[in-house]
């Protein structure tokens, strides 16, 4: 995982699935200590015992996006892979990662997002069933939409991926910057445009 140096923090830490990254990159050159959370107690168990397997030294705490429980300016980098598909409230989650983000730390993130066309469509039909049995995720949001209109956020990178398997698909992967206090210059518009849709 390039570049993972510092403070980690695992948004939505599931099974574990970042775990065996994050000791790849604990048994190379990078230095870092990683936190997690995870509200469903019997995800943390899993995590924590894969975190065991993989010898990798994470705190999982019990906790929610929307009220993430650490102090402001914890972290030089916040990771979500598959998890602002499910949070109710974005907004009040991504406020949360800038808090708890150091001005000019990273927010990375790997998500699924609506589609176009026919699969936009079925998409729409299917939100209903899909949300009740896939733990309340969103096959409609145009989460990354929702992360380019964060003032203090800016784009590094953004990419649209054509993986996963319909319903699921496409992802969009990114890096976002927390805007030093004296500020950064903005982020490119037109990456930005290309994924903010109303």
């Amino acid at each position: 995982m390039e570049n993972l140096e510092g403070r980690v923090l695992d948004l939505g830490a599931g099974t574990g699935a970042m775990f065996p990254y994050f000791a790849e990159a604990v048994s190379s050159e990078y230095f870092f200590d990683v936190s997690a959370i995870e509200p469903d107690p019997h995800m943390r168990k899993q995590a924590q015992n894969r975190a065991e397997r993989l010898d990798l030294d994470v705190e999982i705490r019990s906790g929610v996006a929307k009220s993430l429980p650490y102090a402001d300016d914890s972290f030089d980098i916040v990771i979500a892979s598959m998890v602002f598909c499910t949070i109710p409230n974005v907004e009040t989650a991504i406020n949360e990662v800038v808090r708890v983000l150091k001005p000019g730390g990273e927010f990375r993130f790997l998500e699924h997002l609506a589609d176009d066309g026919w699969r936009r469509r079925l998409q729409g039909v299917l939100a209903p069933l899909w949300k009740t049995v896939a733990g309340g995720c969103h096959l409609t949001r145009r989460t990354p939409s929702l992360f380019a209109q964060v003032e203090e956020l800016d784009i590094v990178e953004l990419e649209r991926m054509s993986i996963g398997v319909t319903p699921v698909r496409p992802f969009v992967r990114g890096r976002l910057v927390h805007r030093r206090r004296e500020g950064l210059v903005r982020g490119s518009t037109a990456i930005k445009n290309a994924f903010v849709k109303p």
